[in-house]
């Protein structure tokens, strides 16, 4: 997995697959979940991401596994 914070287009992407991207869905306004070609998400990407995440969460990443 692989996520990128963007500041300038104020944005953050989730890479979860190295697929290509095949079909995209706006779930919600500024939420975008990407599709491979066997419809399995592999990637997630929030817009204004600044007004939907308190300032604070976006200077770390903590990954845990279970």
């Amino acid at each position: 997995m692989k996520v990128t914070i963007d500041k300038e287009a104020d944005a953050v992407y989730m890479r979860l697959s190295d697929a290509p991207i095949k079909d995209s869905e706006e779930i919600k306004p500024g939420v975008i979940l990407d599709y491979d070609d066997e419809n399995n998400l592999i990637g997630i990407e929030i817009l204004n991401v600044s007004r939907r995440v308190p300032s604070a969460a976006l200077t770390s990443i903590q990954l845990e596994t279970a």
